[in-house]
């Protein structure tokens, strides 16, 4: 969505993403803004978060600058992918960011990154080029719909079948490879169904953390009760990759049912900081999926061009929900 705002507006909203002192939640809510009025500044705004000691406020800021799909983020994005003082989390998400923009001038450099130590960026890394070579098929300039029904760039696109079944056993099959298994996941997301539900949170237990990752973030997506339980089990194993931790407790928050606000202030004290803070930002949600709020993304603000910074925050215009 392009609205015509003024600059020093996004600049504002920026410096809440950019302000270490501010909630993270709040943060979250500026990011959110951003990604959502797009463009070159709001782009600069969200780059300058890189140096942020927050892993999941940069890996979020990664993910958004992919959804926003505009070119002028692959410097930033490669950059990041490249850096490897980054938490592998932000760069694994650079690398699906550099995927989901899809140009293929950045082909060479996700393919050289395949086979980085770190598994979950070379993950990521093999699945962006599949999903460039899918973009680049002939099969896809001859309109074959990419659109995500959740108004997300994802990884893959999905399956061409949806019979739930063989989905299943495509999705748990780890001699497939994984573009085609993340095709069957996001096929059994867009199905939706309970019986869909339930076969992907089966993949909460597959041996990649990227994976799973990836299926708690669907299931997010989903919004249904019916893996609640799932969610909380990989959460509250502290002995499941970080990454995965984080992606289940921000599930829980969008999912939002009764059970799931105990859940996650159970973990606001849990020794990694992804988690704790992943759950802090998930309880947010909890409270704007139960709340009459209009959007979550309501950082777009009327300010005052000399005290930016100090102004009262309010929400002036309609952006998307996130």
């Amino acid at each position: 969505m392009n609205l015509h705002v003024d600059e020093r507006a996004i600049r504002a909203i920026g410096n809440v993403l950019n302000n270490p002192e501010r909630p993270l939640k709040e943060r979250f809510r500026a990011l959110f803004t951003l990604r959502n009025l797009r463009g070159k500044i709001a782009i600069e705004c969200i780059a300058n978060c890189f140096n942020d000691p927050s892993a999941l406020l940069k890996h979020e800021c990664a993910y958004c600058l992919g959804q926003m799909q505009d070119p002028r983020a692959v410097p930033v994005l490669t950059e990041v992918l490249k850096d490897k003082s980054q938490e592998p989390m932000v760069r694994h998400e650079a690398g699906e960011a550099l995927g989901a923009i899809g140009s293929p001038e950045v082909l060479d450099t996700l393919k050289e990154y395949s086979n980085d130590p770190v598994v979950e960026v070379a993950e990521t890394c093999q699945l962006a080029v599949k999903r460039i070579q899918w973009l680049l098929d002939s099969a896809y300039k001859e309109g074959q719909n990419a659109c995500s029904v959740y108004h997300s760039v994802d990884p893959a696109p999905p399956d061409v079948t949806e019979n739930v079944k063989l989905l299943h056993r495509k999705l748990l099959d780890e001699s497939l490879p994984l573009f085609e298994r993340y095709k069957a996941m996001f096929s059994l997301r867009n199905v939706g169904s309970k019986e869909a539900v339930l076969a992907l949170a089966e993949g909460l237990k597959c041996g990649s953390a990227l994976f799973r990752h990836e299926i708690a973030y669907v299931l997010g997506q989903i919004q249904s009760n019916a893996c609640v339980k799932q969610l909380t089990d990989s959460l509250s194993d502290l002995k499941e990759n970080e990454m995965v931790r984080h992606e289940c407790a921000e599930a829980l928050g969008s999912i939002a049912h009764e059970d799931c606000r105990g859940i996650l202030e159970k973990f606001l004290n849990d020794e990694k900081r992804v988690v704790y803070e992943s759950c802090e930002v998930a309880l947010d949600m909890c409270n704007y999926e139960s709340s009459e709020e209009f959007q979550y993304a309501d950082y777009l603000v009327k300010v005052k061009a000399d005290n930016v910074e100090n102004q009262e925050v309010r929400s002036i215009h309609e952006v998307h929900n996130v």
